[in-house]
């Protein structure tokens, strides 16, 4: 089976044993993985276990960076040699911020994902508003990604056409609301799912349930 546009995110699973096993069932049938600060706080080392447990998905840390460039580089450190990506908010800029973070992200041949908008209701009053804006912010930084919710589709599409080379992902499938396959119906690249796969007592089978949804979408 070709692996679905799912990024399967992991911040749910209590233990070391359900991280890993968790990524080697479902190996190959996703595209990849996100490892949050919740994983990394719980169960140190995760992220260089998931790495090993399928070197061929594409890995993300969400390390809800949202700081000046010398306290985030700092952070994403703790990343290097597991993550292609580094997930990051636009709110604190460019200069003196993502500038900053971007370069190291560059020097270290990693990925720079920048959210724009998010999954929970709330950010329809702070973030929506200013969406131009804070994709300008992602485009300035060399992004290669943004973040945007797959609870509402029009975001992504507007996100879409705002910054057409960018890579999308969308959270909020599943437990938050969001249907799979309606985010890459409305242009995102990816659907990163949760606890709809995590809780779910055969993951693999679950996700390739998920298939039919993304007919014709498979990477």
């Amino acid at each position: 089976m070709v692996a679905l546009p799912v990024i399967i995110g992991l911040d749910a699973l209590q233990s070391r044993y359900q991280v890993v096993s968790l990524v080697q069932e479902t190996c190959g049938l996703a595209a990849g993985y996100k490892v949050g600060l919740p994983s990394l706080l719980r169960i140190p080392g995760i992220g260089r276990e998931v790495r090993k447990a399928c070197d061929e998905a594409l890995v993300i840390a969400d390390l809800k960076l949202a700081d000046i460039a010398d306290t985030m580089v700092r952070v994403a450190e703790i990343t290097s040699g597991w993550a292609d990506a580094v997930i990051a908010h636009a709110f604190p800029g460019y200069e003196g911020a993502l500038d900053g973070l971007s370069r190291f992200l560059e020097e270290n041949r990693q990925k720079l994902v920048v959210v724009v908008a998010m999954s929970n209701p709330g950010a329809s009053e702070t973030m929506d508003p200013i969406l131009e804006k804070l994709v300008g912010i992602a485009k300035r930084a060399r992004a290669w990604g943004l973040v945007a919710p797959a609870t509402r589709p029009h975001v992504i599409a507007r996100a879409r056409n705002l910054f057409t080379e960018a890579v999308i992902l969308s959270p909020g499938v599943g437990a938050q609301g969001a249907r799979p396959g309606e985010a890459v119906r409305a242009g995102a690249d990816y659907e990163i799912i949760g606890r709809l796969i995590t809780t779910s007592r055969d993951p693999a089978a679950t996700l390739q349930s998920l298939a039919p949804s993304y007919k014709g979408r498979h990477v």
